[in-house]
C-alpha cells in the first residue's frame, strides 16, 4: 500500500509536472522546487520537439509511456483477485477474471472535497462463472467521516485509510460499485530535521501539491488552534466567468491592462500561462452583491459597481489615488489606501461595440484613462471635459474580454503575512512563478 501512494504521489506531481501543458515533446526533467522559481528557467529550461534531447529528457518522455501500466494489478489462484491501484479512468479486459470493466473517475475539484469513482463490469465473457475479488485502494490522504462505497445500490463497509476495500462475488453485467473518499487539505513538513526548519512546509489537496503563485513571497501566520480551512478557503466555480481582461489596439499589436509591480500599465498581450498572463487579468467584483448567479459573465456587470481584483493577489484591488495620479494596486482591508477601488463600469465612452469604461464611484466624471494617440505607459485617472469628448472616449474606453489566465478547478487561497496566496496544483502550471514551500508560523 505504502508503494501504491508513493507512485500516486510521484505520478501526480512529479511526471505529469515535467510537460508544458498539452505541447507533445515540450518537457523539463529537473522540476524547480524552491522560492519563486519557473519550469522555464529551471536548469535546463523547456526542451524542443526536434533540437533539444539529452539523456534525461529521454528518461522523462519514457515515463509518459508508463502512465497506465500501474492502474492495476493481479494475483493468480483459486479466486482470482484484482487490485485497483491508481484512480485513473479507464477500462481493463481482465482474462484471469473473466470480466471487463470500466473505471470512471470524477475530477477532483476544491468546493466538492471528495474523490468521486465508479467501476462497472461490462461484460462477462462465455462460460464464466468464477468468483473473483476487486481491491480498491482507500489512501492514506482520505478519512473515515464520510467516506462512502456502494455496491447495486447497497452500502459497504469501508475499511480504515491504508487498505483496501475487498468485494468478492460472481460478478455480472451492470455490477457497480460506487466509492466517495473525501479529500482534504494538510501540511507537510520540508524532510529537514534541524529545528530552525520546522516551519517550512508545503501543501497538498488529498495527493495534490499545491503551489503559490508567487515570485518569492512565502510567509503565513496562523493561529496554531486553527485548522487550515481557518485560512486556506476554496475558489468558487463561479469565479473563472468573473476573469476579464482590458485591453487597446495600438498600431498592430494589443495591449492589455496589467499590473506591473503594484502599479498599473499597458503591456504588449501576452500568452497563456506566464507571469504576464496573470498580471493582465482580473477578477470583476460587485460591490453591492453576494450571489454570484446575478453575475454569469463579465458583460453582466456593465451599469454596476465594481472592484478589480489582480488574479494572483486574491484580497488586493486597483485602486485610483486622486485625479491625474497614476492607478495601483492596494489592500482591499486598507480601503484603497486614502484613494477608491470602486468603478462603475459603463459601455465605452468611444460607442464601440464591445468596449467598457470605468468611472471613479467616489469621483463622478473621472474615467480610468490610457491616453490617445500613442502608448502610455502609466494608467491615470483623468476627468471628462466637455471639449474633448471624442479624444477622452478613446483614451478611457478598452475592450472587454474574458481573462487570460483562469482558476484551475483546484484552486485555493490561502492568507499570507504580507499578501494572500492564489494556490493551484504544481501539475498545472507553465512558465508561471511559483513557490510550493511556505514559511507558516504559529502564534
Amino acid at each position: 500500500m505504502a508503494y501504491a501512494d508513493y507512485y500516486e504521489r510521484a505520478q501526480t506531481n512529479g511526471v505529469l509536472s515535467i510537460q508544458r501543458g498539452r505541447e507533445p515533446g515540450v518537457m523539463i526533467y529537473m522540476l524547480p522546487l524552491g522560492r519563486g522559481d519557473s519550469k522555464a528557467t529551471s536548469y535546463h529550461g523547456w526542451g524542443t520537439k526536434f533540437n533539444s534531447f539529452w539523456c534525461c529528457y529521454g528518461t522523462g518522455i519514457e515515463s509518459f509511456s508508463k502512465l497506465g501500466d500501474s492502474i492495476y494489478f493481479e494475483e493468480g489462484g483459486k479466486v482470482p483477485r484484482l487490485y485497483i491501484i491508481q484512480y485513473i479512468s479507464s477500462s481493463l479486459n481482465w482474462k484471469s477474471g473473466q470480466i471487463l470493466l470500466n473505471l470512471k473517475v470524477k475530477p477532483v475539484v476544491s468546493w466538492n472535497p471528495r474523490l468521486q469513482l465508479t467501476l462497472t463490469i461490462l461484460s462477462q465473457k462465455e462460460g464464466a462463472g468464477l468468483a473473483s475479488t476487486l481491491n480498491l485502494r482507500i489512501p492514506f490522504w482520505t478519512h473515515s467521516t464520510g467516506a462512502r462505497a456502494v455496491l447495486n445500490g447497497q452500502d459497504l463497509s469501508l475499511p480504515i485509510p491504508g487498505n483496501f476495500l475487498s468485494v468478492t462475488r460472481k460478478w455480472s453485467p451492470g455490477d457497480k460499485i460506487i466509492l466517495e473518499l473525501p479529500v482534504s487539505l494538510r501540511t507537510e513538513a520540508i524532510k529537514d530535521d534541524r529545528p530552525q526548519y520546522a516551519s517550512i512546509q508545503a501543501i497538498l489537496y488529498g495527493p495534490y501539491l499545491l503551489a503559490g503563485l508567487t515570485s518569492g513571497d512565502w510567509d503565513i501566520k496562523t493561529d496554531a488552534a486553527s485548522s487550515l480551512s481557518d485560512w486556506i478557503t476554496p475558489v468558487p466555480a463561479a469565479y473563472n466567468s468573473h476573469l476579464i481582461t482590458l485591453s487597446r489596439e495600438f498600431g498592430n499589436s494589443t495591449f492589455v491592462l496589467t499590473n506591473s509591480n503594484q502599479s498599473i500599465t499597458m503591456e504588449k498581450l501576452p500568452e497563456s500561462g506566464m507571469d504576464s498572463s496573470m498580471r493582465s487579468t482580473f477578477r470583476l467584483v460587485l460591490k453591492d452583491s453576494t450571489s454570484s448567479s446575478e453575475f454569469i459573465e463579465p458583460k453582466d456587470a456593465i451599469g454596476k459597481s465594481v472592484t478589480l481584483e489582480p488574479f494572483d493577489f486574491p484580497g488586493m484591488v486597483l485602486v485610483h489615488r486622486g485625479t491625474d495620479e497614476t492607478l495601483a494596486v492596494a489592500d482591499s482591508a486598507g480601503g484603497g489606501s486614502g484613494g477608491g477601488s470602486v468603478f462603475r463600469l459603463v459601455a465605452g465612452l468611444d460607442g464601440n461595440a464591445g468596449t467598457v469604461s470605468l468611472e471613479s464611484e467616489s469621483q463622478e466624471g473621472c474615467y480610468v484613462y490610457g491616453g490617445t494617440g500613442k502608448l502610455s505607459s502609466s494608467i491615470k485617472l483623468s476627468c471628462k471635459s466637455e471639449s474633448s469628448d471624442d479624444e477622452f472616449g478613446e483614451g478611457a474606453s478598452f475592450v472587454l474580454k474574458g481573462g487570460i489566465s483562469e482558476y484551475h478547478p483546484m484552486s485555493f487561497v490561502a492568507k499570507g503575512v504580507k499578501r494572500n496566496f492564489l494556490l493551484a496544483p504544481l501539475i498545472s502550471l507553465r512558465d508561471e512563478s511559483y513557490t510550493v514551500y511556505f514559511n507558516i508560523q504559529h502564534s
